[in-house]
């Protein structure tokens, strides 16, 4: 199986910075998108941004200019620079991979158990 583990969440003033990582782990045979979603009390799950293995990016509207995608291929790891933090991005932010393992050769979305991102006012 593949899984997906994040870090780098806390809790932040609005206008501030943090980096969110996450790093898949397993019997990985290949990763084709990895990305980030994001969950706020009584809201329902929703995109912030992805990335190709080839580097291609998407953003949801309300993070664009704000937040980075990233990812390093050989570590099959992803990071999300959010910059300029604002108090409605306070949400638990999952990682989310699009994975084939070896152990049968499915692709399949995989995802991880999330990290709290809190911003104050």
């Amino acid at each position: 199986q593949v899984q997906p583990v994040e870090s780098g969440g806390g809790l932040v003033q609005a206008g501030g910075s943090l980096r969110l990582s996450c790093a898949a782990s397993g019997t990985i045979f290949n990763i084709n998108v990895m990305g980030w979603y994001r969950q706020a009390p009584g809201k329902q799950r929703e995109l912030v941004a992805t990335i190709t293995r080839g580097g291609s990016t998407n953003y949801a509207d309300s993070v664009k200019g704000r937040f980075t995608i990233s990812r390093n291929n050989a570590k099959n790891t992803v990071y999300l620079q959010m910059n300029s933090l604002k108090p409605d991005y306070t949400a638990r932010y999952y990682c989310y991979c699009d994975g084939v393992s070896y152990t049968n050769y499915v692709r399949r979305d995989y995802w991880g158990q999330g990290t709290q991102v809190t911003v104050s006012s």
